[in-house]
C-alpha cells in the first residue's frame, strides 16, 4: 500500500471535518493508501510536521483553509517535495480550490484524490515565504475576508464593492507612496490597495485578477489601485470594478514573472488570506510549476484546458 500523510486543521471552517473525518479516511484507505493522521495543534504546526516527516510518504495531503493550504506549501517548498499534493477545502473563502475546480464537498474532494491525477503548479515566493495564489495590502484585504458569503453569493463583486465604499471613509488616509519595478516598467505613485495573484477568484470573487488567469504559466497577475484624490475617482474606481474594466485611469494592471515594491514606511501584507507581516521592501517571484496539487480536472484555471 501507498503511504499518505493527512494534515488537517481541525477548527477550520468551524470543525466540519469533525462529521466526515472517518468516511474521508475510509475513502482514502479502499482507495490504497495507508494513512497516517495528523490534526494540527496550533499555527505552522502543519508545516513543521510536515517538514520532519514528508520523506516517509508517497502523497501528502491537507485539510483546511487557505491558511492551512499555505503551510503545506511552505513546508514542500522549503524542503524540496515533489510529492503530490492533495487538499480537501474546510475554509470560507478557499480560492485556490475554486480556482482548481476541487469540490467543496468534502468527499467528493477526498474521492478526487485518490482517483485525479496532479497537475503542476505555479508558486509565489513572498521575500522569505511563499504564498499559494495572493499577496495584498491595503483598504480591501480586510473586506474580501470579511464580507458574509451569503451577500457574496447573491450579489457577487457587488457585495464587495458595498463593503469596500463602507470602508472606504476610514481607511482613505491608509494609502502608501510606493516605486513598483516590473521588467523594464518602474511606477511611482500613492497606493490604496494592491495584490499580485495567481488566482481565478479572490476573497470570493471571481475576476479580479483578470480573467486570463494561467496558473501554470510562470506569470503572476499585478492590480494596483491608485489613492484617489476626491470622491468622484473613489466612484470611477468602483465603477471600473464593478465592470472588471482593468484598463481604468485609477488602476495599474499588470502581468510579470517578478515584481520588486519598496515603500519608505512599513507596509502591512496579507498573504493567502493571513497576516504577511509589515515590509517597506517586497521582492515577489513566480516559482514556475514548483508544485504538483492533485485536481479534479486536467485543468490549471478551473476550465479544461484543450
Amino acid at each position: 500500500m501507498k503511504k499518505m500523510l493527512f494534515v488537517f486543521n481541525p477548527h477550520s471552517g468551524k470543525g466540519q471535518i469533525s462529521s466526515c473525518l472517518l468516511e474521508i479516511c475510509d475513502i482514502f484507505t479502499k482507495g490504497g493508501y495507508e494513512v497516517t493522521v495528523h490534526p494540527t495543534q496550533a499555527k505552522n504546526d502543519g508545516c513543521n510536521y510536515i517538514t520532519g516527516r514528508w520523506e516517509d510518504f508517497d502523497v501528502i495531503v491537507c485539510s483546511g483553509g487557505d491558511g492551512t493550504l499555505n503551510e503545506t506549501i511552505k513546508a514542500m517548498m522549503t524542503t524540496g517535495c515533489k510529492k503530490p499534493l492533495g487538499y480537501i477545502p474546510a475554509g470560507t473563502m478557499n480560492d485556490f480550490a475554486s480556482t482548481l475546480g476541487i469540490s467543496k464537498d468534502m468527499h467528493e474532494a477526498a474521492k478526487m484524490i485518490v482517483e485525479s491525477e496532479p497537475v503542476a503548479v505555479d508558486i509565489g515566493s513572498f521575500n522569505d515565504e511563499y504564498f499559494t495564489y495572493i499577496a495584498a495590502f491595503g483598504v480591501f484585504t480586510a473586506v474580501s475576508y470579511g464580507t458574509d458569503q451569503q451577500l457574496k453569493n447573491s450579489l457577487g463583486v457587488l457585495a464587495y464593492i458595498i463593503e469596500a465604499v463602507r470602508g472606504y471613509q476610514q481607511e482613505i488616509n491608509k494609502s502608501y507612496h510606493m516605486t513598483i519595478k516590473y521588467d523594464d516598467v518602474e511606477i511611482e505613485d500613492d497606493f490604496l490597495f494592491g495584490m499580485i495573484a495567481n488566482s481565478v477568484s479572490v476573497g470570493g470573487i471571481k475576476g479580479l485578477a483578470g480573467n486570463d488567469v494561467w496558473l501554470d504559466d510562470g506569470i503572476f497577475e499585478g492590480l494596483f489601485i491608485r489613492a484617489p484624490k476626491n470622491f468622484a475617482e473613489v466612484q470611477q474606481t468602483l465603477t471600473a470594478l464593478i465592470k472588471h474594466d482593468l484598463s481604468a485611469e485609477s488602476l495599474y494592471y499588470f502581468k510579470t514573472g517578478e515584481v520588486r515594491i519598496t515603500c519608505d514606511t512599513a507596509v502591512p501584507w496579507t498573504v493567502d488570506g493571513e497576516y504577511g507581516g509589515d515590509r517597506k521592501e517586497v521582492l515577489v517571484k513566480n516559482c514556475h510549476c514548483a508544485v504538483n496539487i492533485i485536481s479534479g480536472e486536467n485543468t490549471v484555471t478551473g476550465e479544461t484546458k484543450e
